[in-house]
């Protein structure tokens, strides 16, 4: 029975950080009855397309879903674990940010079958928190850590570095302020500006730089190094993990099976007996309430993908992993396509640069390789 991840979106913030491009709004009020009701239609709308599939991860993702009412956590967990068959180890994580949390509604959460959390701490530093229009401060933070480290054993915080005036020396002591706190899993973002977003606009205007190209890579090397000195294995691009604590909701991402989509903004993968289809829910909330609400689900676009466009996914999304992606994972989509799909030529070229690796029937990005993905992936499809 092949897994099948189901991701939940909460789609509202205290308010709108501006690095951020996910789908999120900040609202006055929100019915949070109304939310409670549709977000189960959607579910069950999605169960019956699915219903013998065995689910192995649920992810609460925002947004910030420790915004959410305990009560609507629990009834979307219930749901699930009682209709369709699931994990023994299923894996239940809910995003949360410092200034949502409180050590009751975290005990309810746990309570309501949530057991892993991921907390969006970003950083230690009080000025880069006001850059990066954080609402929490250092001590919040730490604070909301102690609270999940007292509430659930499995959790992750994420910090994002490559700031502007960042250096190795200024951010490893952000890393040491942070490891006390990392008991299994971190999560590390290199900071990008991207389109839509209010540091977009700032960016442009030239307010701010971030560090060049050389100091990135200078910073990614020592934090991969630094941390493997201290136990964590960077088991994805941005991931870092102590052995058998890898987040098993992103592995199914990047290992390039099936997830469902629910909420507004929510994307998806499912595999049909003909086919492999992308889901996308539309993202404005009120849009996707009216649309539940007509047709028990807010998919916006279901769109059947190609045997190419399958192929780039898989090989986009494993080449991020260190494990690779195994030929065949590929040759199952389609038989030829490593001799068909991939230009033989560069990937020779990036072997031997010291840039990919092919051993055992799998496709690696090196470490250094892992700096260009991007251009690695351009220059072999």
């Amino acid at each position: 029975m092949s897994p099948l991840g189901i991701y939940i979106h909460w789609p509202f913030c205290l308010s709108k950080c501006p690095y951020c491009d996910f789908n999120s709004h900040v609202r006055n009020t929100v019915d949070t009855d109304l939310w409670h009701d549709s977000l189960l239609q959607e579910l069950s709308y999605w169960y019956n397309q699915t219903p013998d599939r065995l689910v192995k991860t649920v992810f609460f993702g925002g947004g910030t879903p420790s915004l959410m009412s305990p009560r609507t956590v629990e009834a979307l967990i219930t749901y699930i674990k009682t209709h369709w068959p699931c994990d023994p180890q299923l894996e239940i994580t809910l995003e949360a940010n410092p200034n949502s949390i409180e050590a009751q509604k975290f005990q309810d959460f746990k309570s309501a079958g949530v057991n892993r959390v991921s907390v969006g701490i970003q950083s230690f530093n009080e000025d880069d928190l006001k850059f990066l229009g954080r609402k929490h401060s250092k001590q919040e933070a730490l604070n909301a850590l102690d609270i999940a480290a007292g509430t659930f054993d499995n959790y992750s915080f994420d910090l994002i570095y490559a700031r502007p005036h960042q250096t190795w020396t200024s951010w490893q002591q952000e890393l040491e302020q942070a490891l006390p706190y990392a008991r299994h899993h971190l999560s590390l973002y290199q900071l990008t500006i991207e389109p839509n977003t209010a540091f977009y606009t700032s960016f442009g205007r030239g307010q701010y730089k971030l560090p060049d190209n050389e100091i990135q890579a200078e910073l990614y090397d020592n934090t991969t190094a630094f941390l493997k000195q201290h136990g964590f294995d960077t088991y994805e691009v941005s991931n870092y993990a102590r052995p058998n604590f890898e987040c098993q909701h992103n592995l199914i991402y990047w290992r390039y099976q099936d997830y469902l989509a629910i909420g507004p903004g929510a994307h998806g993968r499912l595999s049909t007996q003909q086919d492999k289809v992308a889901i996308t829910n539309y993202k404005a909330p009120e849009t996707w309430l009216k649309a539940v609400a007509k047709q028990g689900h807010g998919c916006q676009i279901r769109d059947t993908l190609s045997m190419d466009a399958q192929f780039y996914e898989a090989l986009l999304m494993g080449l991020r992993l260190s494990e690779g992606v195994p030929l065949a994972r590929l040759s199952i989509i389609n038989s030829l396509a490593t001799q068909q799909l991939i230009n033989n030529t560069y990937l020779k070229d990036f072997i031997t640069d010291g840039y990919m690796t092919l051993e055992n029937d799998t496709l690696k990005t090196t470490p250094q390789g892992r700096l260009f993905l991007n251009y690695i992936l351009g220059k072999l499809l």
